[in-house]
């Protein structure tokens, strides 16, 4: 049976894989972990746009 899952709970897991995928990985692009992700949990092209846009922002720096 399957578990129906609320979007935002599901766009959760995804990056959480997502992130694991880029660790163990990290010869793959980012393009190519994101279609795998997508397809993985049946996201929309919004959820998709904003895993990318979340995944390519650089870390800030803190200051000191």
């Amino acid at each position: 049976m399957n578990t129906i899952m609320p979007q935002g709970e599901l766009v959760r897991k995804a990056a959480a894989y997502l992130s694991e995928e880029r660790a163990r990985h990290p010869h793959k692009s980012l393009t190519t972990l994101l279609d795998e992700t997508g397809m993985r949990f049946n996201l929309t092209p919004l959820d998709a746009m904003a895993l990318e846009r979340l995944f390519q922002q650089k870390p800030c720096s803190k200051a000191d």
